[in-house]
């Protein structure tokens, strides 16, 4: 399939499974960008959109400036794209944003993490009269939701160690997401190493984390007027 880009694509990165190394051969590509909407638009009563659709299947793009939001905000899924090791189109502007990536870090980060994943297995064990086990056993969409937020909990604990968000991650992790997603790891299971993952954020946060308090808005902010410039 031929790549397409929406109007003013400056960055589109492949997310999901497939960037994640967890793909099979029933995946999509999942695909995220950012776009650079022209400055005089914002000069209208009616604004830009933030965010649009396509045109290519399960592809979404964030506007310039929504994006360095959401990533100051420590958004997991927008700092993801940041690291992403398949990039498939960039732009000057898509590589200056690439570059200055440690900008948007924060200790905000720690709580984003853990946040997110804990609604959602809430969100799990609530769907349905069966009851989580009996989904567990019986549906590979739950089963691959489970195994996404666990992923999500040990990136975030990467984070807190390393300073940098977990995308591809290593085979042993690998092989023990995929038993989840398959069926080898039960729910039970699979909730205690929930459990664990949330400890050793907690007891990494505690010991020392290699994060900053406050992301670098001084040079976001620098890119980002430096890019409406340029879009005059």
């Amino acid at each position: 399939m031929e790549l397409q880009m929406p109007e003013g694509a400056v960055l589109s990165v492949v997310t999901g499974s497939r960037a994640y190394g967890l793909d099979g051969e029933e995946s999509d590509v999942d695909r995220r960008g950012v776009f650079v909407v022209p400055t005089p638009m914002f000069w209208r009563l009616d604004k830009p959109p933030t965010h649009v659709d396509g045109p290519m299947p399960e592809q979404f793009s964030w506007e310039i400036e929504r994006f360095c939001v959401l990533a100051m905000r420590a958004n997991p899924t927008v700092l993801e794209c940041l690291w992403s090791p398949i990039v498939e189109h960039t732009t000057p502007v898509g590589e200056e944003l690439l570059a200055i990536r440690r900008a948007f870090l924060s200790r905000a980060a720690e709580r984003t993490f853990a946040a997110y994943s804990d609604d959602q297995f809430r969100r799990l064990e609530s769907r349905g009269p069966q009851g989580p086990d009996a989904r567990f056993a019986g549906e590979l969409r739950f089963r691959k939701m489970a195994m996404h937020l666990l992923r999500l909990l040990a990136g975030g604990l990467h984070l807190v160690r390393h300073g940098e968000p977990l995308v591809r991650v290593d085979d042993r992790l690998r092989e023990r997401l995929l038993a989840v997603r398959h069926g080898e790891t039960g729910w039970q299971e699979a909730r205690r190493w929930r459990a664990e993952l949330t400890g050793e954020l907690a007891a990494a946060t505690e010991e020392g984390s290699a994060l900053p308090e406050e992301p670098d808005k001084e040079v976001i902010e620098d890119f980002l007027a430096r890019v409406r410039r340029s879009a005059l």
